[in-house]
């Protein structure tokens, strides 16, 4: 059997594909990828059984059947052409020869049927979305996921899609994230949490592509379809903690300030603060903004003034800064506010601009406790 395909387009692909392969897989067949040959279209899987990401590409083929090729060894290879056109023999004895302008390399391969079969999804019900929305979806809200083993549904994005629109939160009971969609719509209720894995892989590949994607979902998978790709994940289980009942709604004391100046000057005063908690005071007083740290054990301390504008009682309250830079950093605003009610109690930031017509974001923050 033999295929002609181009190189950089074969490239292109398999460096997609290649997010999906672990570097420990506890099957040795996973380390390959997939190749599929039918009617000269050749379909490209790679599995890490959770997760399996397939590519479509147009080639001359003579003949059907399946392979398994060393992900490494290929990508490697492919890496050192500049764009050819390269001719793939498959031989009865287990070796594949690739044929470039300048020479011959022979490796070995796999039988394609040992490779796991990808999941088809029974009773699936399924929506359209615009690839940019999801990928800015996904961006908004998967920095605030945990990494807990014992708490796995907090490892993950919630996404719940209504009639009313889409939500996506995430959380890892330190920062929560809540995006809204009001100008897409479901014809159903139906939520289910997505692992983070796949969310990235996501995220990469539409993040430069304008392609609508068809999410497809039942109880226990999700399947996401765009352009020549198709990616199938498992699902986590469980059910997600209720995020409404944390973020408070009686927020009395309002500060809004310059979203940049702000995340300049945590970043600074972050440096010294104690490196165990990494916690910053925000001391709101008339238009002025006081932020301070302080690391007992080495004797380093920094405090700066910010002008803002503020409502409320003044107050002082604690943050880990490294949260707040986060969510700083995830926000395109030019203006931010932070609500809050009492020193221990949550504080909510939201961007007063820059966001899309439908577009809506909840950023939450738990405080630290303040030591006199």
């Amino acid at each position: 059997m033999k295929f002609i395909v181009s190189s950089s387009q074969l490239l292109k692909q398999l460096q997609i594909l290649g997010g999906v392969i672990n570097s420990n897989n506890t099957l040795p067949i996973l380390d390959n990828f997939l190749f599929e040959f039918e009617n000269d279209e050749l379909k490209i899987s790679a599995s890490d059984l959770e997760t399996t990401m397939s590519a479509i590409i147009e080639v001359g083929a003579d003949e059907s059947g399946s392979i398994a090729i060393p992900a490494k060894l290929l990508l490697d290879t492919l890496k050192t052409f500049p764009e050819q056109p390269l001719t793939f023999t498959v031989e009865d004895n287990n070796i594949i020869e690739i044929s470039s302008d300048s020479g011959k390399y022979a490796l070995a391969y796999a039988d394609g049927e040992e490779f796991p079969k990808a999941i088809e999804l029974d009773g699936a019900s399924s929506i359209i979305l615009n690839g940019a929305v999801l990928a800015e979806a996904i961006s908004k809200t998967i920095f605030a996921s945990g990494n807990d083993d014992l708490r796995p549904v907090m490892s993950g994005v919630f996404f719940r899609f209504s009639p009313e629109g889409l939500i996506f939160v995430s959380t890892d009971a330190h920062k929560l994230v809540k995006y809204i969609r009001n100008d897409v719509f479901a014809n159903e209720t139906s939520e289910f949490i997505m692992p983070k894995k796949p969310l990235n892989l996501l995220k990469n590949i539409l993040s430069s592509s304008n392609s609508d994607v068809k999410v497809e979902f039942n109880e226990s998978n999700a399947k996401f379809t765009f352009d020549n790709i198709s990616l199938v994940c498992r699902l986590i289980d469980g059910k997600y903690p209720n995020y409404e009942a944390v973020i408070p709604k009686e927020n009395p004391n309002r500060l809004v300030l310059n979203r940049s100046m702000f995340l300049n000057s945590v970043r600074r005063v972050s440096i010294f603060s104690s490196k165990s908690t990494h916690q910053i005071r925000l001391k709101m007083a008339g238009t002025e903004l006081k932020i301070s740290a302080e690391d007992i054990d080495f004797s380093n301390k920094a405090d700066e003034r910010l002008q803002c504008s503020y409502e409320g009682d003044d107050m002082q309250i604690g943050f880990n800064s490294r949260f707040l830079l986060e969510m700083l950093n995830n926000l395109s605003a030019t203006d931010v506010m932070l609500e809050m009610s009492l020193p221990n109690r949550a504080g909510i930031l939201t961007p007063l601009d820059g966001l899309e017509e439908g577009e809506n974001i909840t950023m939450l923050v738990m405080p630290v406790m303040i030591g006199n």
